[in-house]
C-alpha cells in the first residue's frame, strides 16, 4: 500500500507543477511583444570600417557611392594579410533581397576571385561600366563581375541579376586615404 501512496503522491504533485506552470507561460506569452513583421535582417553602418581600410590598404578601396536607400548594408570586413592578401569585403542586400557582394583583394587574383564568387567560372564576355572593363563569370551559386588592375582585384559578385551586379559596379568609387601626417584634409582620387 506504500507504494502505491507514493505513485499517487508523485502524479498528484506533477499535476499540481504542471498547474503553476502552464498558465504563468501562456500570460508570459500573451504579454511579451512579439513582432512578426521584424526583419531578421540587420543593416550594417560601414563608413568607420570603410575609413580605417582605406587608411590601412595598400590600394584604392571601393566601396558604393548614390545607391538607392533601398540598397542595405549587412556585412564589413577588412583583413590586412591573410593567405589572400589585405582583403575587404562590404556585403549588400538589393531592393529585391538579394544579396551582392564587393570585394577586393592584393593577393593572387585566381583563387581570390574562386573563394568569393563560390567558384563561378570565367564566360569570356566583358561589361563596360563606366571607364572600367570588367569580365564576367557565371556560377552555380554566385554570378560576378571582376576587374584587375594596378595590383589589386575587385570582384563584385552575389545572387543578384547582372543588372544589379553592374549597378553596383557603377557606383563604386575607389579611394585611398592619405598617410598620417600627410598635406591635403581629405581622400585622394
Amino acid at each position: 500500500m506504500a507504494g502505491r501512496n507514493g505513485k499517487t503522491q508523485t502524479i498528484r504533485n506533477m499535476m499540481l507543477s504542471m498547474a503553476v506552470v502552464i498558465p504563468v507561460a501562456v500570460v508570459s506569452y500573451l504579454f511579451i511583444p512579439h513582432n512578426e513583421d521584424h526583419d531578421p535582417i540587420k543593416t550594417v553602418g560601414y563608413h568607420v570600417e570603410l575609413d580605417q581600410a582605406r587608411r590601412a590598404a595598400p590600394y584604392a578601396v571601393a566601396a558604393p557611392e548614390g545607391l538607392d536607400k533601398d540598397w542595405r548594408a549587412t556585412s564589413v570586413s577588412y583583413q590586412a594579410r591573410t593567405e589572400d592578401g589585405s582583403v575587404w569585403h562590404l556585403g549588400f542586400l538589393d531592393p529585391q533581397r538579394q544579396y551582392v557582394a564587393v570585394e577586393q583583394s592584393d593577393g593572387p587574383a585566381r583563387g581570390f576571385i574562386s573563394k568569393v564568387s563560390q567558384r563561378a567560372e570565367k564566360t569570356g564576355k566583358s561589361e563596360r561600366v563606366g571607364n572600367a572593363t570588367w569580365q564576367r563569370y557565371e556560377g552555380e551559386k554566385y554570378n560576378a563581375l571582376v576587374r584587375e588592375e594596378h595590383g589589386v582585384t575587385t570582384v563584385v559578385t552575389g545572387t543578384a541579376s547582372h543588372e544589379r551586379l553592374m549597378e553596383m559596379a557603377a557606383a563604386l568609387k575607389a579611394e585611398k586615404a592619405p598617410k598620417a601626417g600627410a598635406s591635403g584634409s581629405g581622400p585622394s582620387n
